[in-house]
């Protein structure tokens, strides 16, 4: 997932986070919920927001639904931009750059 982070704040890409499916894949179902539901913003058409207080959970989340084998990296990992920087320790586990 493309990511970014302004101001101590982590946003996804709002065309890369899942898309709640109803009658869909309940793994990719549970997925949006546990990324929503620790988001500080999750609007339909906009990036995604995680203030840096979420970033290790956020971080376990996505090794867990990483380690499962039912989503992609492309799904659960952190792709930052090469002007990024530095990416946030906590982050390494599941970030790369793109």
């Amino acid at each position: 997932m493309r990511a970014r982070i302004d101001d101590s704040v982590l946003f996804l890409h709002h065309e890369d986070v899942p898309e709640f499916k109803k009658g869909g894949s309940v793994v990719k179902n549970s997925y949006f919920w546990a990324l929503r539901s620790i988001a500080g913003y999750a609007g339909r058409y906009r990036d995604w927001e995680y203030e840096s207080e979420v970033w290790l959970a956020l971080t376990r989340m996505l090794l867990s639904f990483s380690e499962s084998g039912y989503l992609g990296l492309r799904e659960t990992v952190l792709e930052f931009p090469l002007s990024q920087g530095e990416i946030p320790d906590v982050l390494r586990p599941i970030s790369t750059w793109e």
